[in-house]
């Protein structure tokens, strides 16, 4: 795989549990692996930990992970992302946002964050698409209705003024978020294969990975981001 230029940002907001971190890694890892990305590829930012966040200058984009926080906590480094976040919108850097990386996108450009009334969704679920989606550079081609893997409590209740909502599940209104040319968020993890949603499930949950539906669509979307940016370095070289 050719690397791009300036490197991808994985902004990895917090850690997971040990347990899981003993099964599986941490976020940026999983991301690592479901783009099969070169240590010259990307580098990892975290804002938990009292780190920086990017110059914008010095890469091609950027990735927010999930977390086992709550945007509704406030927590100073979700706030401080949040504020990189409105910056890097008005520099048009591209972003592509995941589980809590889609909510803060959405309450960092002025939508509302909180718990699901309809409650947890977990596992591999369906999602549908809406109109314009089809039209949508990362979402075209895709099938109407696919499976994606979920685990969240909170959600997008209200998407920012000016975004267009892409996708739907019976359980969340807001499944995927366009809010510019260069920015897209997600509430599913397409970073996600089936060892990670078991490893993540609670204790005891009845989970059989060879049951588990076809989840090949959202990696696509995952990968077609990853691509536009190595085609945008390729156009300024």
């Amino acid at each position: 795989m050719t690397c791009t230029q300036h490197p991808l940002a994985i902004i990895q907001l917090e850690r997971p549990p040990a347990p899981v971190r003993e099964r599986i890694g941490e976020q940026a890892r999983w991301f690592i692996d479901a783009l099969d990305l070169t240590p010259h590829d990307y580098i990892i930012c975290r804002p938990d930990l009292g780190e920086m966040l990017p110059e914008f200058s010095a890469i091609s984009g950027a990735i927010l992970s999930g977390s086992w926080a709550m945007v509704t906590d406030h927590a100073e480094w979700s706030e401080r992302t949040a504020a990189w976040l409105r910056a890097a919108m008005e520099q048009a850097l591209p972003l592509f946002g995941v589980c809590y990386g889609h909510q803060l996108m959405a309450y960092a450009l002025g939508g509302e964050v909180g718990d699901n009334p309809r409650g947890w969704e977990r596992g591999a679920l369906p999602i549908a698409l809406q109109p314009g989606a089809q039209s949508d550079p990362l979402l075209q081609a895709l099938p109407s209705r696919f499976s994606v893997w979920l685990s969240h409590r909170q959600t997008v209740l209200t998407p920012p003024p000016g975004a267009h909502v892409l996708a739907r599940s019976d359980g969340d209104d807001c499944q995927i978020i366009r809010y510019g040319p260069h920015a897209l968020s997600v509430q599913f993890h397409p970073e996600f294969d089936a060892h990670i949603m078991q490893a993540c499930l609670p204790e005891g949950a009845d989970f059989n990975p060879a049951a588990q539906p076809d989840t090949h669509q959202p990696r696509l979307i995952l990968q077609r981001f990853w691509q536009s940016l190595r085609q945008r370095e390729q156009l300024s070289a």
